[in-house]
């Protein structure tokens, strides 16, 4: 059998799944119908949670790079400032990415593409999936080439990273449940001057419709977002910018120098009924669509593939039973129907319709987001910093005692060191890694123990685990070791 993954899909997901699977040593093979990659910006954010993956690849610091880096988020109702969220308040310090990183998809895919052509790997444009079956084996594809001719591809796995018209998913007979918001959404790339284009993000409460300025890149640039949910959304009729230019104009004093692009398009909620048949996954768009609000598509998708290709590498190379691959569709569908009932619930708050709701939510909202503890919740939830797979079948806890630490199944959390390095930059990117944190002053017999489980999976797992000890001061100790001096990751494990 090949060991190859055929790769359905070049967007921001396909290309990930490309890039992480290649750099683990499989080979892959990604294909797109479409004639070059996409040269307008649609998706923006970039959340912690994926720089923190990004950052096991060595990507995170070129993304940081190249983007615009958001430090908070304003509140702004009846043409007046009411409050300020800052991003920084991500788990109090426990990510090294402690913001919103604005990176439009277009510069972000050709990012993607320049580092799979160092690996080898080119996207097949103008090519298109149009069947395939899977056995025992493994998969057999038929696609058409740019040329018009059909080719037969045998594969490992296939992932359909193809968007929310998925062929694999259509192919596979897997149901996308959900509906249309009715709202239209419109998006524009501006040059502008004003109170909003101080680097940080802004969202106007002032009325039922969502209004929100993103900062991009280079001076004097934004993106305006927004929805038309009066009789205009009815009835689909053309929109233009000085349609609905009018209350960012008015209510955040934007003076608009120069519209680049404007576009308006509807917006889908949907999750499919399973992530995977068979030796077929879905990812991204294929898997789950919904609002805009809180910038989570993109980053979902991204999410979606490091879930799967750590398990897609043991499972082609053989290091792994295959079994592993469960897992996936058990957390992925429940990491996406949680995705989509967060954008649910920022979408409804937004767009209120009730004039007397909207009173309460702009009185409660500002108010609410001086306290702490609601800064951090939502940037937590927005940043994608409170997943956890608890449920997972391939999780388990050994031994039942109270820690205030996070649970198996849990995001694992980052700290500084008494070196000024963090743990997250100790870790071993795509690989695994145990942690053994000993006592504050730990006995021979504690450290022996150690010891046996570092030899242990140094000699059954060379390339697949590193074993880091984690002690509170300077010890005996042959292999890879941590000087906890401060306790700071003790504490939070």
């Amino acid at each position: 059998m090949t060991g190859e993954v055929l790769i359905v899909g070049a967007g921001p997901t396909g290309l990930v799944l490309a890039l992480w699977l290649a750099g683990q040593g499989v080979r892959v093979r990604v294909i797109d119908r479409t004639a070059e990659p996409g040269t307008t910006s649609r998706a923006l954010a970039v959340q912690a949670r994926t720089m923190e993956l990004y950052g096991q690849r060595g990507l995170a610091e070129e993304i940081a790079r190249r983007g615009h880096r958001t430090p908070g988020v304003n509140l702004w109702v009846r043409g007046r400032k009411t409050a300020r969220v800052p991003l920084s308040d991500i788990g109090e310090g426990m990510t090294p990415f402690p913001f919103l990183l604005i990176f439009p998809q277009d510069e972000h895919e050709r990012l993607l593409i320049e580092r799979l052509a160092a690996l080898g790997v080119a996207v097949e444009r103008r090519t298109e999936l149009l069947a395939f079956d899977d056995d025992a084996e493994g998969v057999t594809a038929r696609i058409r080439r740019p040329d018009g001719e059909e080719e037969s591809v045998r594969a490992a796995y296939v992932a359909g990273c193809d968007g929310a018209h998925s062929t694999v998913r259509e192919t596979l007979g897997i149901g996308f449940p959900g509906g249309a918001y009715r709202q239209r959404f419109y998006v524009a790339d501006v040059d502008a001057e004003g109170p909003p284009m101080d680097g940080e993000l802004h969202i106007d409460l002032d009325e039922a419709d969502f209004l929100a300025v993103f900062p991009m890149s280079g001076s004097g640039r934004a993106r305006v977002i927004g929805t038309v949910s009066d009789e205009r959304a009815d009835r689909g009729e053309a929109l233009t910018f000085d349609d609905v230019s009018g209350r960012a104009i008015e209510n955040m004093k934007l003076v608009v120098r120069r519209v680049n692009w404007f576009s308006t398009y509807r917006v889908h909620h949907r999750v499919a009924a399973r992530f995977r048949s068979g030796r077929a996954f879905l990812l991204g768009d294929a898997a789950h669509i919904h609002s805009p609000a809180g910038g989570q598509g993109m980053n979902a998708g991204i999410q979606d593939v490091h879930n799967l290709a750590w398990k897609l590498a043991l499972a082609v190379q053989g290091k792994a039973s295959a079994t592993v691959l469960e897992s996936y569709g058990i957390e992925r569908e429940s990491a996406g129907r949680a995705v989509l009932a967060l954008t649910e619930q920022l979408s409804a708050v937004a767009n209120l319709r009730n004039p007397i709701s909207q009173k309460i939510r702009n009185r409660i909202l500002p108010f609410l987001a001086q306290f702490d503890i609601f800064q951090q919740r939502l940037a937590r939830q927005v940043a994608n910093a409170s997943l956890n797979y608890r449920n997972s079948p391939i999780v388990s806890q050994h031994g039942r005692w109270y820690s205030p630490g996070p649970d198996p199944g849990d995001r694992a959390l980052d700290a500084t060191l008494a070196d000024g390095s963090r743990l997250f930059d100790r870790l071993p990117g795509t690989k695994h890694a145990v942690m053994l944190f000993t006592a504050e002053r730990p006995s021979a017999e504690n450290l022996r123990g150690f010891s046996n489980t570092a030899r242990y999976m140094r000699e059954g797992y060379p390339e697949d685990v590193r074993t880091i000890l984690i002690s509170r001061g300077e010890v005996e100790w042959d292999g890879e070791h941590i000087v906890d001096l401060s306790g700071s990751l003790h504490h939070r494990y």
